[in-house]
Order: structure tokens, then sequence, then C-alpha cells
């Protein structure tokens, strides 16, 4: 490689200099921080940046988001401890996914073919219920498909299909995922104890 030639070729953060400054510096720090553990304050944090987020989300400590301005979240989304949202390029999380803790989502990535060593990145979307589990990494272009599962430490380089269940590095199907309908009783919790 000859890193000397490297230029953005037109890429831009999407934001003036100036609100990335205050970002880094002010909006980062918040949504980062252990001392605030409240997930409204942070989510109110990222909407003030330009991040589009719905109902009933949960942001956990020390979360990254590169570009708040190119994230969408829905309702009743869970961000775990230390997830990092390297969002050069578009996310969108649909409702009710869950990324677990340490899990890195990645928009951008170079071109090893080019001395230059130039830049690709492509959106991230992760479909409604599905869950990204601890230390998995997802990759540019990547759609998650509704329901679908990506298991601790997986990698995930190509699309995965709804309602299936992903392990390995890269990502393989192992198996469907069965959802079963929610318990509802009325049974106290007495009465189940004393069955």
């Amino acid at each position: 490689m000859q890193l000397h030639l490297y230029a953005p070729h037109g890429y831009t953060p999407g934001a003036p200099y100036w609100k990335q400054l205050l970002w880094h510096f002010l909006g980062s720090p918040l949504v980062q921080s252990y001392c605030l553990p409240f997930s409204n304050l942070k989510v109110a944090v990222l909407r003030l940046f330009g991040a589009k987020i719905g109902n009933g989300v949960r942001i956990k400590p020390g979360v990254k988001v590169k570009f708040p301005w190119r994230l969408q979240v829905n309702d009743y989304v869970w961000i775990g401890e230390n997830v990092w949202i390297d969002n050069l390029a578009p996310v969108v999380l649909e409702s009710h996914v869950c990324l677990s803790q340490q899990v890195y989502l990645c928009t951008g990535n170079h071109d090893w073919s080019d001395p230059a060593f130039q830049l690709k990145i492509a959106p991230i979307r992760i479909q409604a219920g599905s869950w990204i589990a601890a230390r998995a990494t997802i990759g540019p272009g990547v759609t998650v498909e509704p329901g679908a599962v990506l298991t601790l430490g997986g990698v995930a380089v190509r699309s995965l299909d709804a309602m299936t269940i992903y392990a390995g590095n890269p990502a393989q199907a192992i198996k469907q995922r069965v959802m079963y309908p929610p318990q509802h009783t009325n049974h106290s919790v007495n009465e189940v104890i004393h069955q």
C-alpha cells in the first residue's frame, strides 16, 4: 500500500465541522458516560445531534456512536454496554432489536486491492426482532432480516436471513429460530410454587 496516495474522494462526515466538534467533546462523552446511567438523557443527547430515536429505547453506559446524524433507532431497542456504532454510513435499528455488550457495527472498510487504500462504505440495517449477541460484529452493507440471531462473537459479512440463528466467523446459519407465544396465566405466584 501507498498510504500517502489516500484521499477521501468526496466522502464527508455529513455535518459541519462545529457540529462534529460539539459531538466529539460534549455529546459523545455524555452518551458514553458511566456516571449518567439514565437512558432518557442519552436518548435526548443523541436526538439533539440529529439521531432519529423512537420510544422505549434503552442505552447502557459505554455506547459509542460515530455520527448520530446517521443513526435511526426505532421503538423498544436495547443497546448494551460498550456497543460501538461506527456509522460512516447510515445505520438503522428497527423496533425490538437487541444489541448485546460490545457489539461492533462497522459501515466502513478499505479496498485492499487499491494501492491508495480507498475507503468503501455501505449502510447497515438490522430489522425488527433481531438479536446481535455480545462481541458480535456486523460489516458494511449487511442487512439482518427480521428475527435473525447472530450468536456470541459471530461476524456477519453477508446479510442474514429472517428467523435464522448464525454463528462463527464468517457467520454461518446453524438452525431456524423458533419463537414461542408468551405465557399468559391467571395463576398467582403462590399457586405456581405449590403445584
